[in-house]
Order: C-alpha cells, then sequence, then structure tokens
C-alpha cells in the first residue's frame, strides 16, 4: 500500500492556499486531509456534512464537476485564541466569503474543524 505524504498548514492561512492546490489536482484525500476527523463542514448548500470521510465523499464530487483552474484566494489575516483561529477569505467567484474555524494540532500543524465555503454576502438593511 502507497502512503502519500502531503505538506501540512503551519499556520490557518495556509489551509487556504493548500486546500485550493489540491483542489486543482482534484486530490480529494488530499483536501480532506486539511479538516480535523470530526470536522463540520456547511457543504452542499443547505446542509451539514460531519466527519472528514463525508467531508472527502463532498470533496470529491466538488472537484469532479468544479471548472480548473481555480484561482487562489487571499485569507484576511486570522483571528486567534489559543489553539483555535477563525480565518476568512473574500471569494473571488462572487459567493461572498468563505469562513473556517481552524485548529493547532499537537504537531503544531492547522485543520478546520468548522468550514462555511459559502456565505452570500447580506445586503445592508
Amino acid at each position: 500500500m502507497t502512503t502519500t505524504t502531503r505538506e501540512t498548514a503551519r499556520t490557518p492561512e495556509e489551509i487556504t492556499t493548500l486546500f485550493v492546490q489540491r483542489l486543482n489536482e482534484r486530490d480529494a484525500d488530499g483536501m480532506a486531509e486539511l479538516y480535523a476527523p470530526d470536522a463540520v463542514m456547511a457543504f452542499p448548500p443547505g446542509q451539514t456534512t460531519i466527519g472528514r470521510d463525508a467531508i472527502r465523499a463532498v470533496l470529491e464530487q466538488f472537484a469532479a464537476h468544479v471548472t480548473l483552474p481555480v484561482p487562489q484566494e487571499e485569507s484576511l489575516p486570522a483571528i486567534r485564541y489559543g489553539d483555535l483561529a477563525l480565518t476568512s477569505t473574500p471569494s473571488k467567484d462572487g459567493t461572498g466569503v468563505r469562513v473556517q474555524v481552524t485548529q493547532r494540532q499537537p504537531d503544531g500543524s492547522w485543520l478546520r474543524i468548522i468550514d462555511r465555503p459559502e456565505s452570500s454576502a447580506q445586503p445592508a438593511s
């Protein structure tokens, strides 16, 4: 059995860069590795996907149908609270802002624990 060793995110913001690189390679396993085993993702729209295995399956379907290459999106600076960080990325595709909560792992790497990949901007009232 072949084991692939992939780069880990050394900062919360780096997860976005690694995710897009792996998406452009249609590497669902690699994208899923950026999530904690019990992570929660608000995707597909209107649904919640729980756990790395379920997230991997959703990402595999997404990667199979997305038009490549997907452009890199620059994360805003993370807001940190101990081993937790809130990251956000203004989307280049007009879907709003992507928001994630990440957690530092014992080895110093970071993983997503909560992900809202699509959040349309709401008009001001």
